[in-house]
């Protein structure tokens, strides 16, 4: 599938697929959060930390810093894009990449947050890096959620492949 859908020109062929992967990321955060309200909080959550050593808490702040580091591979494609707008000294590129980087950067968050929050609120520390591991039922929404997954991966995946 992906490599019929890199046969695309590009940026502008692939903005279909672009929105659909946006749409499936908000598509399974919101399954991932609301599913977690629906399942309720888990009986006696523990909200401290997983770890029982120095050692151990110290890898997993830096695993954690690493995962929100790289969480978001959005700013490859920003310079692309901006390497492809027209840009005059009247009229510099980087006014409208900012906007456009401030509202992907929140709808990040919105996707996010909310299940971040939410997932930790109702597990505490018993959950697991996969949020849709740990809800584990309804088995046929867990499925769609990680189908939407899979679909927002491949659309992901092309904007990589057009920058090489």
């Amino acid at each position: 599938f992906n490599f019929v859908l890199a046969q695309c020109p590009n940026f502008n062929s692939i903005s279909a697929i672009s929105f659909s992967a946006a749409a499936m990321s908000l598509t399974y955060s919101t399954i991932a959060w609301a599913a977690s309200i629906k399942k309720g909080i888990t009986p006696d959550v523990n909200y401290g930390p997983r770890s029982t050593s120095t050692a151990d808490n110290v890898f997993n702040f830096f695993s954690a810093l690493g995962d929100v580091a790289f969480a978001y591979a959005g700013h490859n494609v920003v310079l692309e894009i901006q390497a492809t707008m027209p840009s005059t000294p009247e009229c510099p590129s980087k006014k409208p990449m900012w906007k456009g980087v401030i509202l992907a950067y929140i709808g990040v968050a919105f996707c996010y947050f909310p299940t971040a929050i939410i997932g930790y609120y109702m597990f505490g520390n018993t959950v697991d890096d996969n949020i849709l591991i740990t809800l584990e039922r309804p088995a046929w929404l867990i499925a769609a959620a990680n189908l939407f997954v899979v679909i927002h991966v491949i659309g992901g995946y092309q904007f990589f492949v057009d920058m090489a």
